[in-house]
């Protein structure tokens, strides 16, 4: 890649309206544009990526308040730098409208075997919907066929034999996509409509390209019964069918292929990499004619920074013929992170998006004198004799009244139903409850009053075995009066209370149910003959609450025009148990304000398993999350969003930056760092709310023993997690204390001097956070190794004829974990030694071994060669005899030029060990 000048290279752009406005020609070239991405050396949590640019402003353009300005500048106005890349691609930005399309010929409408091909980089995997990637399925009964990736990561194939959603058939993949760390792959889905066995067949597959070759993705999928494609009329889209609620692809599409038979004739084959650059129609190699909806476009460039000026600070000379608007952009990060309002507990957020006809969560303060609705028309509750905020052992709340045992006032509660819809058949109360004190006489803890209907009063009674419905009608006859068997387990411990009732033609069924807050439920249910009548109060008992309820607690009351409702599931646990994955995705989904991008498909089966969701600030939770996983949590470089890039993701990488020290790809310093930043030998994980688990090394010579004996001493750190049991705290302690004493020096900074290395310019614009780089050849006076480690941020300097990078870096040593179908991926065998001393000749060692002994060569045959590494100097072992220590080493020397002798009780390693994965 040609390396021309600024004007040429760097496109600066302002969002204005919804446009992207190119200007470049004002940005002063005699300051560099500086980009900042991703985590520090020394930072704990990321920081807002930064962009520093100067604008000429001499016309005043660039002044917010400058009526005669042409730009509608204000704060927060986004902006995007980028440079040209190696190849064109279609961009799709997730928009509803936003597709690449074909209208119907004869030739798409395929009604029997099918082959559909797509290579894309997908950056809204995880979406809670299925990720639109290709289909003909645009017209509502003209439905084909339409290729999916699930939120699960796994791939989908619906397809209609007449068109109809009713006749619809599915099937998925039987494992989950596995991406690289580049999000880019080629997917392919085949439909055998006649398998030759009576019934249907659909094969997935992946590859890294539309060349292939092709990887099979699990095993086929079969159906009875013979099958056909519906020909249909729609079009055949890229990216947003138009006829689903699912979500539209977000990212880049690379090369789509559509055959009539699988490896068939190819009857569309869209090669968006061979057009030009801000084309909006093509004609494909197979005669098809396709056009860019809506944002759609065909682009080259690859974006370096996307975020938001917050601030246009007009600067001049004091003689006013320079006028310059210096800004210094920052990614959404910054603005996530102004204020300080704790989001609402899960509850209180859940339980309104579902439309309850009323709703009092009853989470006021100290000084409250009554409940309020968040839900518009719905008057407060009335509550005397309670001790608000006295609960808070509920995590999926904020603090909860409980029944004063002295108020000196009557204990009584009233709230006010609004009516229900037209043509409601039931209703339904729920809420939450606290009792610890059980007694044996039955008390009425809730009170429901209807305005119509047989029955007019229904009482809900509590005591220590049983429980009981009363209900009563106009004339206070009672109607029911059922005495149902519970027990201790409803006390002292949050229960749910569900109780609804809906008309069944001539009759009322009702029910009751208890459930325990992330526990076992159980319940009663009956019937009388009558008409249900329209709710319209809760209530506490004529007199209120008895004295045997003292310091009962109570919360989130609810009514509903239907007889059932979801919205207590996950939020009444305050989604514990969840994955990290899973928390993002629906964070994501109910705060608008907040876009994350995930780094794989399959990441939920991967990712921690987090504790409750408990009330703070929104990017506080998204931290929270990142530091149970233990990935890296950042920026998306290419949109106005988040990226978490999960733990899993950063096991056991190839390279994507291989630099080589002696070719002078790497510049100056490159700098070793021995220090102790990082140290830690003695951790303890704490569960936020539960226990602890502490791991402390007690070996080797980063451990907790003092120098003297052949550590460094205690280095202790202790860390609190929101995690789900007490049972995973050892483990992230032990991974926390494994990459912190990973016995191998820092290069916490990576130079390049890209206007000098032009050849390293396409790989450079791949490499994202987190991902693997090497360095090889390193000079001499540095351990002959070659130098691996991961890139947790950068900064970027584009000048007008220079490109320089600062890579922030961490060793990528720990992240090389085992694999159990890996030949190459060993772990190692502690306390393993010289018996006996060597010369630099010498290719025959003694070794002695304190743990397990080393894997000989005549039974194990295929672990072999392998390289170790003694006192410094590595050595391939192509085999080993004896099998109790000592064993025979026979090594060929000298495998990184270094040969020296090595005294008795030199230590004997492998040269690249893996450890087991968290």
């Amino acid at each position: 890649m040609a390396f021309p000048n600024t004007a040429q290279r760097v496109k600066i752009e302002l969002q204005l309206a919804g446009v992207w406005t190119d200007i470049t020609p004002y940005v002063y070239t005699r300051d560099p544009i500086t980009i900042t991405v991703g985590r520090s050396d020394e930072a704990q949590r990321v920081d807002p990526s930064r962009c520093n640019l100067t604008l000429n402003n001499r016309d005043g353009r660039f002044s917010a308040r400058n009526p005669l300005s042409p730009y509608a500048l204000g704060r927060n106005t986004p902006i995007r730098v980028s440079v040209p890349g190696e190849e064109p691609y279609l961009l799709l930005n997730g928009e509803e409208d936003t597709y690449a399309a074909t209208p119907d010929v004869a030739a798409l409408d395929i009604t029997g075997d099918i082959d559909i091909r797509i290579d894309s980089t997908v950056t809204n995997w995880g979406v809670p919907a299925a990720v639109e990637l290709a289909s003909k399925y645009a017209t509502s009964n003209q439905r084909s066929w339409i290729l999916e990736a699930r939120f699960d990561g796994l791939l989908s194939l619906f397809w209609s034999p007449d068109g109809t959603l009713a006749s619809r058939l599915n099937a998925r993949s039987t494992v989950p996509l596995q991406l690289p760390a580049s999000g880019r792959l080629a997917i392919r889905a085949t439909l055998d409509v006649n398998n030759g066995s009576g019934g249907w067949t659909v094969r997935f597959y992946t590859a890294d390209s539309m060349s292939g070759p092709w990887t099979q993705l699990g095993a086929p999928v079969t159906g009875t019964g013979t099958t056909s494609i519906h020909g249909g009329t729609s079009p055949v889209h890229i990216g947003n069918s138009l006829n689903i609620l699912d979500s539209p692809l977000t990212g880049r599409v690379h090369a789509f292929e559509l055959r009539n038979g699988i490896g068939g004739t190819t009857v569309a084959n869209p090669d968006f990499s061979a057009q030009t650059p801000g084309a909006t129609v093509f004609v494909d190699g197979a005669g098809r004619t396709w056009t860019l909806q809506g944002s759609a476009e065909i682009t080259d460039r690859e974006t370096r920074f996307i975020g938001e000026v917050s601030s246009w600070p007009p600067r001049w000379s004091l003689s006013g013929a320079d006028v310059w608007t210096p800004i210094e952009a920052s990614g959404v990060m910054r603005r996530l992170g102004q204020g300080n309002k704790a989001l609402d507990s899960t509850l209180r957020r859940a339980v309104p998006s579902f439309g309850p006809l009323a709703y009092w969560p009853l989470e006021e303060g100290d000084d409250a004198v009554r409940a309020y609705s968040p839900l518009a028309g719905v008057a407060p509750l009335q509550m005397e004799g309670v001790t608000w905020a006295g609960a808070d052992s509920l995590a999926s709340s904020n603090p909860l009244p409980v029944l004063a045992s002295s108020s000196g006032v009557a204990r009584v509660m009233f709230g006010s139903v609004p009516p229900p819809p037209p043509g409601w058949t039931g209703w339904q109360v729920r809420w939450v409850y606290r009792n610890d004190n059980p007694n044996p006489v039955l008390w009425s803890f809730m009170r429901i009053l209807c305005g119509s209907g047989t029955v007019r009063e229904w009482f809900i009674q509590t005591a220590d075995s049983s429980s009981r419905v009363r209900a009563y009608d106009a004339d206070g006859v009672a109607v029911i009066d059922t005495v149902i068997g519970t027990g201790l387990d409803l006390y002292h411990q949050w229960v749910a209370v569900d109780f609804h009732a809906s008309q069944n033609g001539a009759n009322v069924d009702w029910r009751i149910d208890w459930i325990d807050v992330g526990g076992s439920a159980g319940g009663f249910g009956s019937s009388f003959a009558g008409t249900l009548g329209r709710f319209t109060a809760i209530a506490s008992p004529d007199g209120g609450f008895a004295a045997e309820l003292d310091g009962m607690a109570i919360g989130h009351i609810s009514v509903w025009p239907t007889a059932s409702t979801t919205a207590y599931n996950g939020a009444i646990t305050a989604w514990a148990g969840e994955t990290t994955a899973q928390r993002l995705i629906r964070l994501a989904a109910e705060e608008t304000r907040l876009t994350i991008t995930q780094s794989a498909p399959d990441i939920e089966a991967n990712s921690t398993h987090m504790g409750p969701q408990r009330p703070a600030e929104l990017l506080e939770l998204v931290h929270e999350c990142g530091e149970a996983d233990g990935g890296i949590l950042h920026e998306d470089q290419e949109r106005l969003a988040l990226r978490y890039r999960h733990r899993v993701s950063l096991y056991n990488q190839t390279p994507a930056l291989s630099l080589d020290y002696a070719a002078k790809e790497v510049s100056p310093p490159l700098e070793p760092v021995e220090d102790d930043q990082q140290l830690r030998n003695d951790v303890t994980v704490t569960r936020a709310g539960g226990s602890a688990g502490r791991v402390i090394i007690e070996e080797g010579p980063l451990s907790v023993l003092p120098p003297e004996e052949g550590g460094v001493g205690i280095y202790d750190d202790s860390v609190t997690l929101n995690l789900h049991t007490d049972a995973q705290t050892e483990p992230i302690a032990g991974w926390l204390a494994h990459l912190g004493t990973w016995n191998e020096a820092r290069f916490p900074s990576v130079q390049l001097r890209l206007h000098k290395t032009p050849h390293l310019i396409p790989a450079w614009l791949k490499f994202k956070i987190g991902d693997k780089g090497e360095i090889a050849n390193p000079p001499p006076w540095l351990p002959p190794k070659t130098i691996e480690f991961l890139g947790q941020g950068y900064t970027e300097v584009l000048g007008l004829f220079t490109w320089d990078v600062a890579l922030n870096a961490i060793p990528a040593g720990p992240w090389n974990v085992l694999e159990l179908d890996d030949a190459a991926s060993r772990v190692d065998t502690a306390g393993s030694e010289l018996a006996v001393a060597i010369d630099a000749d010498d290719t025959s060692l003694s070794v002695s071994t304190a743990g397990r002994r080393w894997a000989d060569s005549a039974t194990y045959p295929g672990d072999f060669p392998l390289t170790i590494v003694v006192g410094g100097e590595e050595m391939t072992v192509t085999a080993i005899t004896g099998t109790s220590t000592p064993q025979t080493f026979t090594v060929t020397r000298s495998a990184t030029g270094i040969v020296k002798s090595h005294a008795i009780g030199t230590p004997v390693a492998l040269a690249d060990p893996v450890t087991v994965a968290l």
